[in-house]
């Protein structure tokens, strides 16, 4: 009997406790909003920084010197950056450092160019020479290195490497470089001298 009772109360509450659920689709869309906090981004420009500093000849050092940014915040930031440098990258950075003055006078000529890329490109043909082809070959030679070094450290692509490094460095060029610059929102790039 107690027995029988149990189960017509187990029947009865799971009969009446069953509820019935029904799915429909919302009339408005659902909208989920994720924000992601990238910081590849920051990672990389910090090492850009890093070695365009090596290849400038310590830039943001020589500021600190004179009195800007000279916060122990910044100084600690570019000496991690630089710290984390490869070997072969600091080593492709002072090859870079040494050919930057006879680059920076080919650019402002206008025989060679920054393209989209990050590479140099010579633009004038006929007033390169086969060292001009030759420097223009090895700094391609060691931004690549530079580029494919970033990309493995900080775990992204180095066509990504490549664009932030490029934005860099023909804002660095000198008057007189021919850019290859982004045109409009088709995604259009023309090749443009820098004022």
């Amino acid at each position: 009997m107690r027995t029988l009772f149990l189960a017509v109360f187990l029947t009865a509450v799971f009969s009446l406790g069953c509820a019935r659920v029904k799915v429909e689709a919302p009339e408005k869309p659902i909208k989920v909003d994720i924000t992601m906090r990238l910081d590849i981004y920051q990672h990389v420009q910090k090492d850009i920084d890093a070695i365009e500093d090596i290849v400038s000849g310590g830039a943001a050092q020589e500021k600190a010197k004179k009195g800007g940014n000279s916060s122990w915040l910044h100084l600690a930031g570019v000496a991690f950056a630089e710290e984390a440098l490869s070997p072969e990258v600091e080593a492709a950075a002072l090859r870079r450092r040494d050919r930057l003055a006879e680059l920076n006078s080919l650019q402002a000529r206008g025989i060679v160019g920054e393209d989209r890329s990050g590479l140099v490109q010579v633009r004038k043909s006929g007033e390169a020479s086969p060292g001009t082809r030759g420097l223009v070959s090895a700094e391609n030679s060691d931004r690549m290195a530079i580029y494919a070094s970033i990309a493995k450290k900080n775990n992204t692509s180095v066509d990504e490497v490549q664009k932030i490094y490029a934005k860099r460095l023909q804002d660095n060029a000198p008057s007189g470089t021919p850019i290859e610059a982004f045109v409009d929102s088709s995604g259009r790039y023309e090749w443009q001298i820098k004022p």
